[in-house]
């Protein structure tokens, strides 16, 4: 047979494991060439490794193992490529039904005859002839006459007493049956490659670093109207919409233009100053944050910036992202008004010394020449690295920020 092994790939000098979250495909299936067959986690990328050619599928290494790189995981027959299709499988004649057993049949019991009292010839015939109509049983009527005698009036008040239907009895009270305690189920799942990755960063970020926020709110007016004017010839002739992402990038650009300490990052005993403007745009997925790094952000027009920003959503959807993708960026910035979020305290991306948030817009009262208006505002959050940038720096960065936005001709011109 001629067998083509599956082996774990190198996606970065860094990476040396990795874990084999998810087969597409079972053990003895039909597979195509580049079709996908399973996921590869590490603690920076997801990915998935497709078939190098035609044939039967058979797995080695089963789901949530980790593994090294090189390790042969899988391989493929080529040469039953042809027998690989399912056979239709015959229905399963139907069981036969178990036989019936029929219930005998009991005859029905006779009924019991009236049991025959005699009745003592000393009592009174009035007496007598009541106890034998009535067919009653005299151990259970108390006499009242001389001697404990039964008189006529015993045996009516026992015959009346006999005709009240009886009181109901006091319901009992429900008794609680013992408590069976409540099964208390949790589940345990080991932390992904990515997710400990993550938890390793931002415990990292907490620990090594001065961090300090402060925030500001824009007025999201001038951009919205902006949008609306163009947004349809914006998208025909470029193909992608245009979205608040694009004209924050930009005006994140100029800002670190002006304030280049949070463009920067501390290596040791050194300040380094980055000349150029690598943007990380925050992106959530299903396996966790990724921070896909738009390069040479400054360079870039509004429309490739948009066009960056879907082609990494449609490759971390399709785990097509690479190791590249994510490294050497010099700032950050993370939207957390896509999820509702009103305003939140973002942490620093490390080496980086700055990171801003973007919040939902809401519609909001504020004082414009002396004269309450309703617009629609967006709180922003600048977290920082206190030992390289100071307040005023950081206050300057988010002012800036604020006059890019709200006018937004500022961006257009570069000033």
């Amino acid at each position: 047979m001629a067998l083509i092994e599956i082996k774990v790939p190198s996606v970065g000098e860094s990476v040396t494991e990795a874990l084999l979250a998810q087969w597409f495909k079972k053990d003895g299936d039909a597979v195509r060439k580049d079709e996908p067959l399973f996921v590869l986690e590490t603690d920076k990328v997801t990915l998935e490794v497709t078939a190098e050619a035609a044939g039967v599928l058979s797995v080695k290494v089963p789901d949530g193992t980790t593994v090294k790189v090189g390790t042969v995981v899988g391989a493929i027959d080529t040469i039953s490529a042809a027998g690989a299709a399912e056979k239709k499988k015959l229905p399963r004649a139907p069981e036969p039904k178990p036989p019936v057993m029929e219930k005998p049949q009991v005859p029905a019991e006779a009924p019991a005859k009236a049991e025959t009292r005699e009745v003592p010839e000393n009592l009174p015939p009035s007496v007598r002839r009541l106890v034998g109509e009535h067919r009653l049983d005299l151990s259970r009527i108390q006499g009242t006459g001389p001697g404990g005698r039964i008189t006529k009036g015993d045996v009516l008040l026992y015959i009346e007493q006999a005709a009240q239907p009886a009181a109901p009895a006091a319901a009992a009270e429900p008794v609680c049956p013992p408590c069976e305690s409540v099964k208390e189920e949790i589940t345990r799942k080991p932390m992904t490659p990515i997710r400990r990755r993550i938890a390793e960063r931002l415990l990292k970020a907490r620990q090594n670093t001065a961090m300090l926020t402060t925030f500001n709110d824009i007025d999201m007016g001038s951009v919205i109207e902006l949008r609306q004017r163009y947004k349809e010839t914006f998208q025909k002739k470029h193909g992608v919409s245009l979205g608040f992402m694009s004209f924050f990038i930009k005006a994140s650009v100029e800002a670190l233009k002006a304030v280049p300490e949070i463009n920067a990052f501390i290596d040791g005993a050194d300040i380094v100053y980055p000349h150029f403007y690598h943007v990380g745009v925050a992106v959530g997925s299903e396996r966790g944050l990724v921070v896909p790094v738009i390069r040479h952000a400054d360079q870039l027009s509004f429309a490739q910036l948009e066009q960056a920003i879907n082609a990494f959503v449609a490759r971390i959807k399709d785990n097509r992202l690479t190791l590249a993708d994510l490294e050497g960026g010099t700032f950050t910035i993370t939207n957390g008004g896509v999820f509702g979020s009103l305003l939140s305290t973002p942490i620093l991306n490390t080496p980086q010394s700055g990171i801003l948030g973007m919040h939902r817009v809401d519609k909001r009262p504020v004082a414009i020449n002396d004269q309450v208006v309703i617009r629609p505002m967006m709180y922003v959050a600048l977290s920082y690295d206190h030992r390289i940038v100071d307040g005023r720096q950081a206050v300057t960065f988010l002012k800036h920020i604020k006059e890019c936005i709200e006018n937004p001709e500022r961006i257009m011109m570069e000033i």
